[in-house]
């Protein structure tokens, strides 16, 4: 058995996780910061229209069916990476798309398995495909900002942060009729101060995770999938990028692995409503003041 050290700590990848498959290449981790995500000119290519996801041998399991509201309190907290709930509730997400390829096939395997996911979407990407953002929201699935060029928000000015962070929300909605409720930063980087001022004036909590297979160092489907499967708890807050193909490509078993586990998926807006249900019950238990 291998043992993998990363941000996560020590992860099993071997016979324990097997499920997970192995890839025919495996490639190499880049060191120091990623890459940005976003093409300084990004290049608009045509849907891709005749691509079907290959269908599953033999029926997935699926994440049963649940009405949870979505309506978190504005007071609940500025920043999180994981919430207390009330049962194995996880919210999975995918950051830098929406991707012409790779973001439709996701869409499928969602779809299989009763899914609903949160996006947080790149504005300049949304006003390319359109379509894509339109079709998420329309399954189910949250949108939410996370810029509309994907620079570093703390070495911005507010000014220029309040433009990027409008222009985005303004994309999503032509795109697809709603407003992001949530925002997760490029890089999670945001100063403490201006997630105070971000949460005031736009109502956005932001959203880090508590989770993080490192997917943007490439290092394979496999391990992208082990890795979610080792860390992943109740209330965890689950980072994939769905801009990356073997990201896509490891859902499939990643997904599959989490229900098995026991766990059920909600949108980022339904996990944070969740923290203020926990909240309340706690209060109707606690003993009367003497």
């Amino acid at each position: 058995m291998k043992f993998l050290v990363s941000a996560l700590g020590l992860v099993f990848l071997g016979t324990s996780l097997g499920s997970c498959g192995s890839d025919k290449t495996q490639a190499t981790p880049t060191a120091g910061l990623p890459s940005p995500v976003v093409p300084t000119k990004p290049v608009k290519t045509a849907n891709n229209a005749e691509y079907r996801t290959p269908p599953v041998k033999g029926p997935v399991p699926r994440n049963p069916d649940m009405a949870f509201t979505a309506d978190f309190s504005s007071t609940g907290g500025i920043s999180f990476s994981q919430v207390k709930v009330p049962g194995k509730y996880i919210a999975m997400t995918f950051d830098d798309g929406p991707q012409p390829q790779n973001t439709p096939r996701l869409l499928d395997m969602l779809r299989a398995r009763n899914i609903k996911a949160t996006f947080y979407v790149v504005g300049r990407n949304v006003d390319l495909y359109p379509q894509i953002v339109r079709r998420a929201v329309a399954e189910g699935h949250e949108i939410g900002s996370h810029s509309y060029t994907h620079r570093l928000f703390s070495k911005l000015s507010d000014s220029e942060i309040r433009e990027d962070l409008t222009k985005t929300r303004d994309a999503i909605g032509r795109a697809a009729g709603i407003q992001p409720r949530t925002l997760r930063p490029p890089y999670g980087g945001l100063l403490q101060r201006q997630r105070e001022w971000i949460h005031a004036e736009f109502g956005y909590p932001i959203i880090l995770w508590s989770v993080d297979p490192l997917d943007w160092k490439r290092p394979g489907s496999a391990a992208v999938c082990s890795r979610i499967l080792a860390a992943t708890r109740p209330g965890s807050i689950v980072l994939a990028h769905d801009l990356h193909g073997a990201t896509v490509d490891a859902m499939p078993a990643t997904l599959d692995g989490l229900l098995q586990r026991g766990f059920q998926f909600v949108t980022v807006s339904q996990l944070l409503a969740m923290k203020g249900e926990v909240a309340t019950a706690q209060a109707a238990v606690q003993p009367p003041m003497p």
